[in-house]
């Protein structure tokens, strides 16, 4: 996006005199060059400017500065009322709005994530120097628990892919193969939605998928997952050639003879191959699944499917740091919010193995004797 010409002079410290410019009419999130109600047109500048730089240097991806942007337009609007820009509102202001997302309910994480998305823009403003003070420093914000995932058994991941199967049509192999892709490997809603259809090759047990901030990784494919996704494409080529195939020129398969290529996408949407399944469409074909699973539809969703991967693979033996390079965590931290799954683990090897504990549960009983 082209930056403005005329770029707006730094801000003054919180509580400083106004800097020069006509207000705005409405806080500028995307495309709108107004500051807000007590801003200036420079306010917005500065948060497109921010929203760049999420882009270009950290490689944010596009829900990710949606967020960032959404959060800034709900501040922004918050700030405007008692007169003062987003980028330039003081402590004050910033603490009022904190207290009020409180007043209203707010979960204790999402009042954290607003607070994170304030501090990186007001940084953001000193590291740029069109702010002379961070106002946010020295606020603090709620410390939420941290959650633990939810996630499914393995015995309620069978039910799921059986009632996967019973969708009529072919939703059927196609809820069948989502399901496994997403248990199997861990991929989130949308590395799955944009897989394509040659993704899955037969030489290699491997495949490459883009994740957040556009880094790649490998993730393995089961086998199980590639007979899923094998019978997928042969439903839905046997239901409607147009979707499955893109013929070329002249009928045949890239414009040869005798046949058509695939589809670009391994999950088109409905009406063909123009494009690819949205992440909508992904939860409620896992909803339905659920439904006709006898499962709680609230507690299935591609990233319960996820956890469920991370729990059962550290439940069988695998360690974080492995998880975390199938997961794509980028920092082993996120990655800990499964050591609950290893810290049982740990108790269970303890009381079955350490000789104190052995002999606290008493003798173990004889085998039986070979006949």
């Amino acid at each position: 996006m082209t930056p403005p010409t005329d770029p707006a002079p730094p801000l003054p410290p919180a509580g400083g005199p106004p800097a020069a410019g006509a207000p705005g009419t409405a806080p500028r999130v995307a495309g709108k060059p107004d500051g807000g109600p007590g801003g200036t047109p420079g306010d917005g500048h500065r948060i497109e400017a921010f929203l760049e730089m999420l882009a270009a240097e950290r490689g944010a991806a596009r829900n990710t500065r949606a967020a960032y942007a959404s959060d800034l337009a709900d501040f922004a609007a918050f700030a405007g009322r008692r007169g003062e820009g987003p980028a330039r509102a003081g402590a004050a202001t910033l603490s009022a709005y904190l207290q009020s997302l409180t007043a209203l309910g707010m979960a204790e994480r999402t009042v954290a994530r607003r607070l994170s998305t304030l501090r990186q823009f007001h940084r953001f403003l000193v590291a740029e120097g069109l702010r002379a003070d961070d106002p946010t420093a020295l606020l603090e914000g709620p410390r939420p628990r941290p959650a633990l995932p939810r996630t499914l058994s393995e015995a309620e991941i069978t039910a799921l892919l059986a009632g996967a199967a019973r969708l009529p049509g072919r939703r059927g192999p196609l809820a069948v193969a989502a399901v496994e892709l997403l248990y199997c490997s861990g991929l989130r809603a949308s590395e799955l939605i944009t897989l394509r259809t040659d993704a899955l090759r037969s030489d290699t047990p491997l495949v490459a998928v883009r994740g957040k901030g556009g880094r790649e990784r490998l993730v393995p494919i089961s086998s199980k997952a590639r007979e899923a996704v094998a019978a997928a494409l042969r439903a839905r080529a046997g239901a409607s050639p147009a979707a499955g195939r893109d013929d070329g020129p002249d009928g045949g398969p890239n414009g040869g003879p005798g046949g058509g290529r695939t589809a670009r996408w391994l999950f088109p949407t409905a009406r063909g191959q123009a494009g690819h399944l949205t992440r909508q469409g992904l939860f409620v074909l896992l909803k339905a699944a659920a439904l006709e699973a006898g499962l709680d539809p609230d507690r299935v969703s591609p990233h319960v499917l996820r956890h469920a991967f991370a729990s059962h693979l550290l439940e069988r033996g695998a360690d974080l740091r492995t998880l975390q390079i199938l997961l794509g965590h980028a920092d082993i931290a996120t990655t800990q919010i499964y050591t609950h799954v290893l810290e049982e683990r740990l108790r269970r090897l303890v009381e079955e193995h350490h000789p104190l504990a052995l002999e606290a549960a008493g003798p173990r009983p004889a085998a039986p004797a070979r006949d």
